[in-house]
């Protein structure tokens, strides 16, 4: 890694891109690959590439951390985004917030920040349904008897999985040792309408020698959160006489209004709906993917081949 964070051995360049583009627009990011790929170190160094918090998100984050007693008193003002990556063992409660008193959970701490789900698939199936209405609302209601509190939960959620228990399904080199059977009920302890609330699926494969190995310089995070801040800023002045603030926070109206596809843009989404079964929130989320791309590249039309990027990063369907 560099000073900053970054990973800085070559490979998995793909990947960086993604969470480059998931960085830039507030995206939803899952990261499949078999152990040791770097899925995880990759995750832990995605802070160093965010983009600066503005002064509005830092007081909403300070009030959170306020309320759940951990702002520190040398640090009045939280101004890093959070990071927070709960164990798979984490409690429902935990999670989503509760007690006597109802306090925020992870979900709520991550405000304006990071939620990091490492091995997705061994979270309890009901502690990952749980976060389908918030991931869609930016917002947790927790009820008790005495009344219902509200805390903001506007996350980016970013996890990472194996394909198989093993780990090894689809490996070159290592022979998964997982049935079909066993394979297909680990894949969908995760539901289909989470996987469809998040942008941006991608393959991490394990690193060739050749490539760790390679003396050559990859570019630094500094380099990549110049183009995220870039981007952020283009979606903040599109935005600014909305209450959002990225592209992965835009309704219907606010796409139909900003992403305008240009005609071989057009023609690659009418394709891709057919081909793919695309739903209306599937197609919505690859307008913003594709609105993300194009403002990383500061065009103001979204062309065919940012659309196509967008589209890279649906799931995969497994025979």
């Amino acid at each position: 890694m560099d000073r900053t964070g970054y990973v800085c051995y070559s490979g998995q360049e793909h990947v960086k891109r993604a969470l480059e583009v998931a960085a830039s627009g507030g995206h939803n990011i899952l990261m499949s690959g078999p152990p040791g790929s770097g899925k995880t170190l990759l995750a832990r160094a995605l802070p160093s590439i965010l983009p600066r918090m503005l002064i509005e998100e830092a007081l909403e984050v300070t009030k959170i951390y306020s309320v759940s007693g951990m702002l520190s008193t040398d640090v009045p003002l939280v101004r890093q985004r959070p990071f927070r990556a709960p164990h798979h063992t984490i409690s429902h409660a935990g999670l989503v917030g509760g007690g006597r008193i109802p306090r925020p959970g992870e979900i709520s701490l991550s405000h304006r920040g990071v939620l990091f789900l490492d091995e997705l698939p061994e979270f309890g199936q009901n502690v990952l349904e749980v976060m389908r209405q918030p991931l869609e609302d930016k917002i947790v209601t927790i009820s008790r008897a005495q009344g219902s509190i509200t805390y903001p939960a506007n996350f980016m959620l970013v996890a990472a999985m194996n394909p198989c228990p093993c780990g090894y399904y689809g490996d070159p080199v290592r022979e998964c040792s997982c049935s079909a059977t066993a394979i297909a009920r680990y894949q969908k302890r995760i539901s289909g309408p989470l996987l469809d609330r998040i942008d941006i699926h991608v393959e991490v494969p394990r690193v060739d020698y050749e490539k760790l190995a390679d003396k050559r310089n990859v570019e630094s995070s500094v380099i990549i959160r110049q183009r995220v801040q870039q981007a952020r800023e283009r979606q903040q002045q599109r935005l600014k006489n909305t209450s959002l603030n990225c592209n992965s926070e835009m309704g219907p109206g606010e796409v139909r209004n900003f992403c305008v596809v240009d005609t071989g843009g057009e023609k690659l989404l009418k394709a891709a709906m057919q081909q793919l079964h695309l739903s209306a929130r599937a197609f919505h989320r690859v307008l913003k993917l594709a609105r993300t791309i194009a403002d990383l590249a500061d065009c103001d039309i979204i062309a065919a081949n940012h659309v196509a990027e967008a589209i890279q990063y649906r799931p995969k369907v497994r025979n």
